[in-house]
């Protein structure tokens, strides 16, 4: 069988098809008989509206877009969780794509999404604003999230990485450390080098010497970087990895050397992705609730669309900063002084 057609509806209400578009829309004042019929029309014909058809008649698809560096890992699957559960309150669908951590990729993907979504979200750390504008058209509302500390002035949600490396660094110190390793992020990437900064500061500031070694925010990246350090036989004190997933590596090479962390070697992160409180030793890190950042992301796009026929507020335009938190655990203070440091957090003076 065919599927039902909006004249159908109107056929078995026994109204106009201009009708049956009001109660479907919420658009013109239908009189409440005429209502019920159309929906009780509907339901008995199993009725779907055509979303393009709809999409025409409204000017809205009722989709929004995202645009991430990629689709695999722990951070853009908390990121998407997020998201989605923000657009189903909001009564919205989702339509995500990757750039492959590439700014042509990233352009391909937004001019693929034009006259298909609402809005868009774009986390492209290799993305500058100006090709984000050669590539939008007309006045769709944009949520930038990449990550950089210049989208001021612009819609946009960014992670203070540059204070939230600091804080893992000064945090390093504080217990004693001096031989603190950075095990660094893509070349190009923003987030990367804004941590990469951060720890040159703090470093500097103490009167210590950066060691920056390559990663590429992989696990693998991490596992092999360590694995090159210890083999060097100049075994560093601790190691601030710019993200959860290269510790997580770096982790994981230590125990193969048979090194103790963090008695010998004491390591944080970034991000706070939900493997870094699973693994042994649980992993200190700086958290940005991931979750939380895409929850809120689809919220602050939500009302941009809304706000899309005045251009002229002004808080439309805000630049969000998310200030990453300290999270202590055993892989810098071991499981004694995590245990006292929690008892000492909840109130537990025993």
């Amino acid at each position: 069988m065919k599927p039902a057609t909006i004249r159908d509806v109107a056929e078995r209400a026994k109204v106009s098809v201009a009708s049956v578009s009001r109660v479907l829309t919420g658009a013109g004042v239908v009189a409440e008989p005429t209502r019920l019929r159309v929906l009780e029309a509907v339901e008995a014909l199993s009725y779907v509206p055509h979303s393009g058809a709809r999409s025409l008649s409204t000017n809205r698809t009722d989709t929004v877009g995202v645009i991430l560096p990629d689709l695999f890992g722990e951070f853009f699957s908390e990121l998407i969780r997020g998201m989605d559960v923000a657009a189903r309150a909001a009564g919205l669908h989702l339509i995500v794509s990757s750039s492959h951590d590439d700014a042509s990729d990233a352009a391909a993907a937004i001019r693929s999404m034009r006259g298909r979504v609402d809005g868009l979200i774009v986390l492209s750390p290799h993305l500058d604003a100006a090709n984000l504008a050669a590539n939008l058209a007309g006045r769709l509302p944009v949520l930038l999230m990449n990550g950089g500390n210049n989208e001021a002035g612009r819609p946009s949600i960014v992670v203070d990485n540059i204070g939230g490396a600091r804080t893992a660094v000064e945090h390093l110190l504080s217990l004693g450390h001096r031989r603190i390793t950075h095990i660094g992020g893509p070349q190009g990437n923003l987030e990367a080098r804004d941590r990469q900064a951060g720890y040159a500061e703090a470093m500097r500031a103490a009167g210590c010497t950066p060691t920056v070694v390559a990663g590429n925010f992989t696990q693998a990246s991490g596992h092999q970087a360590m694995r090159d350090l210890l083999a060097e036989g100049v075994r560093p004190e601790a190691v601030f990895a710019g993200n959860d997933m290269m510790a997580v590596g770096a982790l994981l090479a230590m125990q193969e050397a048979g090194v103790r962390v963090p008695d010998d070697v004491a390591v944080v992160g970034f991000d706070d992705v939900p493997i870094a409180g699973l693994v042994r030793p649980a992993l200190t890190t700086l958290r940005i609730e991931i979750a939380e950042t895409g929850r809120r992301a689809v919220e602050r796009l939500v009302t941009l669309i809304a706000a899309a026929a005045r251009p002229d507020d002004p808080s439309a335009d805000a630049c969000e900063i998310i200030t990453p938190r300290l999270v202590v655990r055993q892989s810098t203070v071991g499981e004694r002084t995590e245990s006292a440091l929690q008892s000492l957090s909840s109130g537990d003076s025993t």
